[in-house]
């Protein structure tokens, strides 16, 4: 009998539900589509509830037509989004909304826990040191983590906190979902700052930064080994599924770090950049280390000896969906894609930035926004579709240049994944904009959906690192070297201008609007 594994992706649009073979392929995948609210005041909230029925409706639909035997599921593995807020109860069911990573209603409780009257970008270096020292970071200013999420909850929904036994990672609620216990791993919690991440460092939660962060210990998820088995399905899902109780269930991994092991950069300093709904550039490497004014830092990672450079544009491929949902509503990707491919290089000067919700890597900014520079009376759909693309890849050089001060050393080449590397143009503008080979592994789309199922292998001590790492098979490389190198180079330069100019009139457009 053919063994599976179950592999969940529980990004910001919806969750991916896969079922993959022991030999790294995708039998099938299941994308399905939550509803997110977004309001004036800050809100970014969805229903835990609805993700639960997706991720089951999706696996459902996967099991079906993958064709499998469904005694032969070997694990369930999970990753996803992280520094959302999800309130629970006892038993794993939500008493309110998902708070996400990007809720920055908790500004506002902010400059109390990490901010003061001599502060730089929000942070009082008294106040913020302790954390760095320990953790490798601290909460943000702009209250978008679940520091400013207990805040929010503690102040101004006092019901739903009080009903709340823990306050769960997405991905520990997944797990919890399955399996009916909380838990929860120095990787899932990377975002709450409330571990101490020194290398070598004992497993617990460090009691002085929960205090300082304002949290109560008890709606803390017990803390466990990253990589430790939660635990087994609950009869009632492996009924709903129709797959036997006796499968074990992996802590969840962030998508940051499954996405590690489905590019194939695994071996220090090799780097990832990934075009998902939001994006970002990681590598593991053998030092913790901080660069707070440039929202980078290397966290928790799969092992003890290895964290992870992680950094976070809070818009990637969204633009592109933004664009599409809301401005050329008729248009497919694939024909936005095919109009952008007749535009020319450099969209005849038109610019775009892509800060449509403010931005946290390489500044954290949750009042700067979008915009399209010198657009004219020649400025048409495919210059527009193909500027917003530029633009996503401009943004990513911005942060490439921090991220390479950060590791000290100018790399080679990078990998690219996530849904937006499945397109050729888009790999070739991050080539061009980024001045290196961007090599492209099969299934870029899928890629922390393999990640994340050889990861359950790895917890399971049948597969090491290493040639999970090797099974990333590179399909495609993109030179940077090409014909519209010059122009780009020039674009960049004027791109890299722009936020220091636009700054202060998105500050106060919003300070007007809000």
């Amino acid at each position: 009998m053919e063994r599976w594994i179950l592999a969940i992706d529980l990004g910001n649009g919806g969750p991916k539900v896969a079922v993959v073979d022991l030999h790294d392929h995708l039998l099938s995948v299941s994308v399905r589509a939550v509803s997110v609210k977004n309001g004036l005041d800050g809100t970014a909230t969805q229903d835990a509830n609805e993700w639960w029925e997706q991720v089951i409706a999706g696996a459902r639909e996967a099991i079906t037509a993958s064709n499998v035997n469904p005694e032969g599921l070997h694990a369930v593995a999970i990753t996803g989004q992280w520094g959302s807020t999800v309130p629970v109860d006892a038993h794993g069911i939500p008493v309110g909304d998902v708070m996400l990573w990007s809720d920055n209603r908790g500004e506002k409780y902010m400059r109390e826990i990490i901010g003061g009257p001599i502060s730089y970008q929000g942070f009082a270096p008294h106040k913020v040191i302790p954390w760095v020292r320990k953790t490798g970071g601290g909460p943000t200013p702009s209250g978008a983590d679940p520091t400013g999420h207990s805040m929010v909850l503690q102040h101004e929904m006092q019901a739903t906190y009080n009903r709340a036994a823990y306050l769960l990672e997405p991905i520990d609620y997944i797990g919890m979902r399955f399996t009916g216990k909380a838990g929860a791993t120095p990787a899932s919690m990377i975002l709450s700052w409330v571990t101490d991440n020194r290398l070598g460092r004992a497993l617990k939660y460090d009691s002085a930064l929960v205090r300082k962060a304002r949290r109560d210990p008890l709606k803390l998820a017990p803390l466990m080994p990253t990589g430790s088995i939660l635990g087994t399905l609950l009869p009632d899902v492996a009924s709903s599924l129709g797959v036997p109780t006796n499968v074990p269930v992996i802590c969840g991994i962030p998508d940051l770090h499954s996405a590690v092991i489905g590019s194939g950069a695994i071996k220090p300093f090799e780097t990832h950049v990934t075009i998902s709904t939001t994006a970002w550039i990681g590598a593991r490497v053998p030092f913790k280390k901080t660069d707070i004014l440039h929202s980078i830092a290397s966290v928790p990672g799969l092992d003890k000896n290895f964290p992870i450079v992680a950094n976070n544009h809070e818009t990637g491929g969204s633009a592109l969906r933004w664009l599409k949902e809301n401005i050329f509503k008729d248009e497919s990707y694939e024909s936005a894609l095919a109009k952008a491919d007749t535009a020319p290089a450099g969209s005849e000067g038109l610019i775009f930035t892509p800060w449509l919700n403010g931005e946290r890597s390489p500044v954290d900014d949750k009042k700067i926004r979008a915009s399209f520079l010198n657009i004219s009376l020649r400025t048409d759909e495919a210059m527009m579709i193909r500027a917003v693309m530029e633009g996503v890849a401009f943004n990513s050089r911005w942060l490439f240049d921090s991220y390479e001060k950060f590791l000290g050393k100018k790399l080679a080449s990078v990998r690219i994944i996530g849904g937006g590397a499945q397109s050729d143009l888009w790999c070739q503008m991050h080539a061009y904009a980024l001045n290196r080979p961007v090599e492209r592994p099969a299934d870029p789309r899928d890629a922390q959906l393999k990640g994340v199922a050889s990861w359950a292998r790895i917890c399971l001590g049948e597969l090491t690192l290493e040639a999970a790492g090797e099974q990333a098979i590179v399909t495609d490389t993109f030179l940077p070297d090409g014909p519209d190198a010059k122009i780009y180079a020039d674009l960049y330069a004027e791109y890299r201008r722009l936020y220091p100019i636009l700054k202060k009139t998105h500050h106060r457009l919003n300070k007007i609007t809000n």
